[in-house]
């Protein structure tokens, strides 16, 4: 048997699989495709996230596409994170090229052209369906992580959800809960003090300046109604494909802050409301996180380990993450160790700093006796990467240098017209369009406030009329004392003494 024969047997052996799965390719070996030497990926461990990592240009966008429109035919929905704005064009189908027709021949399987269910969601003014979130939906917890805050001030935020829940307060905006803290600690204080205790204002103002700061990201437009609701992510359309929700995210690069808090609320809403899924044969849905380190670089310690929390614990429900960066390295070791899929494109040393990290990256791959994989790293075309997952007994599958196929739907962004179409079609751009302000902590907080100003005008008023009242009484005269006071009275009586003492 020849070596390449042998290396055939080797992959068709390793990613056998007798439920469900996708293929993303084939293997190649000393830089051959090596045609119906498929890597798939089971659906059965779709669930055990993943990553996706190589050099800028090297086609990690396009792996993330070809992931997204398999698992749609497959009728599992997806969530994509759209920073550079080149996915939208999932919307509609590829308009073939001979070079496709070549790749396809290569690998082994036929290439077919289709557009998929698309829904453009937008954490922006950008058109489309609008996502928020309450303050209340956030909680104290989420929101003390998110805005790094001391223990001594998460202490406070806990204390100030309790009073408006005491208290029958909706928090739904940041306007909301910056009303209350000023509450707390100004005309509401004597009040506050007495059922919760004393609360130092410079803890609250410390707060206050973390909240601005949230502001300044455009959390304003985050936080609000009506909140998404997580199940509208898990649709099928009628032909039996999941829906795949692309997030525009084209505006918001520079505010990783916003881009962490939206994150984290989703994961959080997904992991409290999903019912556990157990050993299932399917995912439930899949998220796929571009441009990761955005997350972890701008995360505090304390929201780093609520990530990692989540990512240890939500795949029971049936949801897989799947991160996309430029390095392993910007993801951090203990998610890392929770990956059980890894797509690796190629990754340039130009650098000591970089070679360095091509080892680091090596030691993350199962060992092969086909490939050297530090050196395969720098040699892999666009269009090429390194897969290594797990089988359905959850055993990491042989490392499989993978020409991968192409994606079926557009390389590339919609058209302005083409976009209008899918957000006018959406029947929950219908349902989440419109902006609802009803009356919450704001409102009411700033009604007390009025009434009690009101009042103590009016108690002002009744007190400055009594002591009105009091020196004019004190300044009116009897009219006895007038006449005995009087000037004539006192001649006459001076005139009387002198005739006496005459």
């Amino acid at each position: 048997m020849s070596t390449k024969d042998e290396f055939f047997a080797h992959i068709e052996k390793g990613y056998t699989t007798k439920g469900d799965f996708i293929t993303m390719g084939a293997a190649m070996l000393d830089g051959e495709t090596v045609t119906g030497a498929h890597v798939k990926i089971p659906l059965k461990t779709l669930n055990r996230h993943g990553l996706i990592a190589g050099a800028t240009g090297t086609g990690k966008t396009k792996t993330l596409q070809i992931i997204a429109e398999n698992l749609s035919d497959k009728g599992i929905p997806v969530l994509l994170m759209d920073l550079k704005g080149d996915l939208s064009g999932i919307a509609q189908p590829s308009p073939g090229h001979a070079k496709i027709d070549e790749r396809h021949e290569k690998i082994g399987i036929p290439f077919d052209a289709k557009s998929f269910p698309v829904e453009i969601l937008s954490l922006s003014e950008q058109d489309g369906v609008k996502l928020r979130a309450t303050v209340s939906e956030f909680g104290p917890v989420l929101l003390s992580r998110i805005l790094d805050l001391s223990v001594t001030q998460e202490g406070i935020v806990a204390v100030v959800f309790k009073y408006c829940d005491d208290n029958k307060l909706p928090l739904l905006d940041l306007k909301d809960f910056k009303k209350v803290l000023q509450y707390t600690t100004g005309a509401g204080r004597k009040e506050f003090q007495e059922a919760y205790g004393r609360i130092s204002t410079s803890s609250t103002g410390t707060i206050l300046r973390k909240i601005i700061e949230l502001e300044q990201q455009g959390a304003d437009l985050f936080f609000g109604e009506k909140s998404f609701e997580v199940d509208d992510l898990t649709r099928i359309d009628e032909n039996g494909r999941g829906y795949i929700n692309i997030i525009r995210l084209t505006d918001i690069q520079d505010r990783p802050k916003l881009f962490s808090t939206f994150m984290l609320s989703l994961l959080a809403e997904i992991y409290a409301t999903f019912p556990e899924q157990g050993d299932s044969d399917r995912p439930e849905l899949i998220l796929f996180i571009d441009e990761a380190h955005l997350i972890f670089r701008e995360a505090s310690k304390a929201l780093l380990n609520q990530i990692e929390s989540i990512v240890k614990l939500i795949r029971s429900k049936g949801i897989g993450l799947y991160f996309v960066t430029q390095n392993p390295t910007d993801v951090p070791d203990d998610v890392l160790a929770q990956l059980g899929l890894k797509i690796q494109h190629a990754l340039r040393a130009f650098t000591a700093k970089d070679r360095k990290a091509i080892k680091l990256t090596a030691e993350n791959y199962p060992d092969s006796e086909y490939y050297d994989t530090a050196e395969i790293l720098t040699s892999l075309g666009i269009g090429e990467a390194l897969i290594s997952v797990l089988d359905e007994k959850g055993r990491p599958t042989p490392l499989a240098a993978t020409m991968l196929r192409a994606p079926m739907s557009r390389m590339d962004v919609l058209t302005k017209k083409e976009l209008k179409e899918v957000i006018d079609t959406s029947k929950l751009v219908k349902k989440y369009g419109e902006d609802i302000d009803r009356e919450s902590a704001y409102e009411i907080l700033n009604e007390k406030i009025e009434k009690a100003e009101k009042l103590a005008e009016k108690e002002e008023r009744k007190s400055s009329s009594r002591r009105t009242s009091s020196r004019r009484k004190s300044t009116r005269m009897n009219p006895i004392l007038k006449v005995v006071t009087s000037a004539t009275f006192i001649r006459g009586v001076l005139g009387v003494l002198k005739k006496v003492l005459r």
